[in-house]
């Protein structure tokens, strides 16, 4: 197993963190036409290989960045001004294509901005395009008949993951330093464990997610499914925090001005005061040797410090429960909208699979026509759940986990029906990918993604760090520790 280890300075310039480059811009070391013109040189010279950046806005975000220069030279102080800047495809960004890599939007183009692009545009940013997503944000690669592949920069044969994979892999490469993505089934958290960045799936609710919406659809405030967030990535944690500050908040087209959300300051500040459960286990599915290899030689590094560490805690909720019911909520919302004749295929499908069928795809199928009592069935004992998590949080601080069963696999395009997933030799049905983002996302948790350690063939691992409801700051601060007494992202070689 290769430790992490601080960024090399490879390439130098492609590697700062936002909050770097916005600290050069503030003091006038840097313009942002400067970092612009890096970033599209980037792109122009390596995404041909990597096929991340699939809609390209060279021209707004030229007069961006003049502007910010402008405001940069009146002493004009905002947090991301004159910074150079990507978002997942999956977004509404006015007068350029949102198609969620569906070929019949391929044309659509939203006259307004989402709500977080609206946000990250009002604190200075220069948005110069937008990154790869699979099709309708279905799956764990980023592939789609629009835009093509997105490939992993730590190897191109593999995937990036999904759905924000265009994200991590823009982030890998040098291209940018933030980005925005969305997440209902570990879409933040995947492409940065599989290209060793940093992600936060934030608390449920605390982003407004207006205008990351379905084609075509109108974009109005909404109270939301339960499960699907919004949130930022980025190559170091401090830029989590950076861009968290900027995008969270209600929308006031639905909850009205006049007040903003705060969020708890993170419980501790130095890394030996955290309490740390460590879980490397899934009664579910198996999770790859070298993962849970990088995991406990991060809990014996942890313990080194003075951290208190436990590898169990009858506390922990049943993690069967957590994902199976996780599928219930989950089924209903990713299949809404369909033609009628979709209904009857999932009825007749369930029906095949036997009533007491309990393997996730049979949930999930069984989901797309769930009655109301059996929906608020689950959603009561998502609400238990949640008071378990609350319970166990009085005693821990913080969760360590996986963020997959495995690294960034091999590209597989096959029909995703009858695709497998491989552990160390076991196969296992693909949905099962889905077991480690589960239990944050079921109970509405906050999630942060941090890069921990490599394989001996250089592909990233990366930690999942599973926090208290509404404590985001306390999972970011704590990334930011480990970052800073152990590493974290490492370029790859491109």
């Amino acid at each position: 197993m290769t430790p992490p280890a601080p960024p090399q300075p490879d390439g130098g310039k492609w590697y700062r963190t936002a909050g770097e480059q916005v600290a050069d811009l503030a003091a006038r070391r840097v313009s942002s036409v400067e970092l612009l013109d890096q970033a599209i040189a980037r792109i122009d010279r390596l995404d041909k290989h990597i096929n991340a950046v699939v809609v390209r806005d060279y021209d707004r975000a030229r007069r961006a960045a003049i502007a910010a220069d402008q405001a940069l030279a009146r002493g004009e102080q905002r947090p991301l001004l004159g910074l150079p800047m990507t978002v997942k495809e999956a977004y509404n960004v006015a007068d350029l294509p949102t198609t969620w890599g569906i070929p019949v939007f391929k044309d659509w183009r939203p006259s307004e901005d989402a709500v977080v692009v609206e946000r990250l545009k009002a604190a200075g940013a220069v948005i110069i395009g937008k990154t790869n997503v699979p099709v309708a944000l279905d799956d764990w690669q980023s592939t789609n008949p629009i835009y093509g592949t997105t490939n992993n920069p730590y190897d191109i044969e593999r995937t990036p993951g999904g759905s924000s994979g265009g994200s991590a892999a823009a982030l890998a490469a040098g291209y940018v330093a933030l980005e925005a993505g969305s997440d209902i089934g570990g879409s933040l958290r995947t492409p940065a464990h599989y290209c060793g960045v940093f992600a936060h799936k934030p608390t449920y609710g605390i982003v407004a997610m207006r205008g990351h919406t379905f084609p075509r659809q109108p974009a109005l405030p909404s109270a939301g499914d339960g499960l699907a967030v919004v949130g930022p990535m980025a190559r170091s944690a401090q830029d989590l925090a950076l861009a968290l500050d900027v995008i969270a908040g209600p929308d006031e087209q639905r909850d009205g001005v006049g007040w903003r959300l705060v969020l708890p300051r993170p419980r501790h500040r130095a890394l030996r005061d955290f309490r740390v459960l460590v879980v490397d286990t899934h009664p579910l599915c198996p999770t790859a040797a070298a993962i849970r290899t990088a995991l406990a030689q991060l809990a014996d590094r942890l313990g080194k410090e003075g951290v208190s560490v436990a590898r169990q805690s009858p506390l922990l909720p049943d993690l069967t429960e957590a994902t199976r019911n996780y599928m219930r909520l989950l089924g209903p919302v990713l299949t809404q909208g369909r033609q009628p004749q979709y209904y009857e295929q999932m009825r007749s499908l369930a029906a095949n699979m036997g009533p007491d069928n309990q393997d996730l795809d049979a949930i999930f199928v069984c989901g797309a026509n769930v009655g109301w009592r059996d929906w608020q069935a689950a959603n009561g004992a998502r609400t238990r759940l949640q008071r378990q998590w609350a319970t166990l949080f009085k005693q821990w601080d913080v969760v360590l986990c996986p963020t997959m069963p495995t690294v960034a696999f091999k590209h597989d395009h096959s029909d995703i029906t009858t695709r497998r997933l491989d552990v160390d030799g076991q196969s296992q049905p693909y949905v099962n990918n889905i077991v480690w983002a589960a239990p944050a996302t079921g109970a509405g948790l906050p999630a942060t993604v941090a890069p921990i350690g490599r394989t001996e063939t250089g592909l990233p691992i990366g930690v999942q760090i599973i926090g208290p409801y509404l404590e985001d700051p306390t999972t970011i601060q704590f990334a930011r520790l480990l970052e800073q007494a152990f590493g974290g992202f490492v370029p790859p070689v491109l």
